[in-house]
Formats: C-alpha cells, sequence, structure tokens
C-alpha cells in the first residue's frame, strides 16, 4: 500500500512522479531542484539555489507528517563538486545533530540547467 504526497508549498511535479510516496513507514521524496512554489526556477548563485531546495523538501517533509529529524538518508546531485562546501553549509544547517546517511555525487546535467538537485529518505 502506498500513500501520494503532495504539498502546494513545493513545485509541483515536472513530470510523472509524485513530490513524495509513503510506503511501509517510509516517505521517498522525489529529488528537489531550486524552483519556487510556481514552478519558476530561483536565480542566484548555488547558495541560492541549495537554500530553495531545503525549503522545498521541509515543505514535503511536513505534508507527509514528519522532519528533517526523520531523514534517514539523502543523496545530492551536483553539477560542479567545487560546489561541495557551499551547498554542504546549506544542507547541514537543517540536520544540527543526528545527520542521515548522505551520498554526493557529480553529474553532467540536471533538469532545467539548475546546478544542484536533492533528495531525501524518511522514516516515519
Amino acid at each position: 500500500m502506498k500513500k501520494i504526497i503532495l504539498s502546494q508549498k513545493a513545485p509541483a511535479p515536472i513530470g510523472p512522479y509524485s513530490q513524495a510516496v509513503e510506503a511501509n513507514g517510509f516517505i521517498f521524496c522525489s529529488g528537489q531542484i531550486p524552483l519556487n512554489s510556481e514552478g519558476q526556477v530561483v536565480t542566484g548563485d548555488i547558495k541560492a539555489q541549495a537554500e530553495q531546495i531545503m525549503k522545498n523538501i521541509e515543505a514535503v517533509l511536513t505534508a507527509a507528517g514528519v522532519k528533517f529529524s526523520n531523514v534517514v538518508k539523502t543523496n545530492i546531485f551536483l553539477t560542479d563538486m567545487k560546489d561541495f562546501a557551499t551547498v554542504n553549509e546549506v544542507y547541514g544547517r537543517f540536520f544540527p545533530e543526528n545527520p542521515p546517511a548522505r551520498s554526493t555525487v557529480a553529474v553532467a546535467g540536471l533538469p532545467k540547467g539548475v546546478q544542484v538537485e536533492i533528495e531525501v529518505t524518511a522514516v516515519k
């Protein structure tokens, strides 16, 4: 049994996927890119992009009835590893204690030409 999670405070999916799916006590969140709730790409540097992504993730987690403290695994995708430290600084503010497991990888490109995408998995 699965439940589809949708937050009006996060951008609507831009393809055939859900913002998140709850199944067997887990919340599987699709990757978030720096879009505002109207679906427009946030302009600005990598810090602004990362901050918007974390706000989007927070909105989806809230709609699922969980918080950042429920996150057990994250994946970060960067188009340039030189942005790692900046994204890490923003990301770290949302996980001040007991951070989740994480992978960070460099990719050739991301949707809409953005520089970063982050996905999370949480437990209820």
